[in-house]
């Protein structure tokens, strides 16, 4: 791993860039399950022409549950490089 002390290791809290693009994958499918949930929800509801309520719907219900999947997505990474920055000093 290296010495703490010695300055030409540099030690990097950043998650990998395979972790960082799982995140983004992650937000896209959480994305796309709520543009689908809020869609679902609006047809189930709505009678006669449902166009822009169903737009409101998917486009609503996919900026929710993405925004709450990149909060998680954010948090979790966060984690991992705490976790590897503790790794990385022993």
């Amino acid at each position: 791993m290296g010495d703490v002390n010695d300055p030409s290791v540099s030690l990097s809290a950043l998650p990998s860039t395979a972790a960082r693009a799982i995140a983004f994958i992650t937000i896209l499918v959480g994305g796309l399950a709520g543009a689908l949930i809020g869609y679902g929800l609006v047809d189930v509801q709505c009678e006669g022409s449902c166009a822009t309520p169903q737009g409101l719907g998917i486009l609503i219900g996919a900026v929710l549950t993405a925004a709450g999947t990149a909060i998680v997505a954010v948090l979790a990474l966060r984690a991992l490089g705490e976790w590897r920055e503790t790794v990385d000093r022993k």
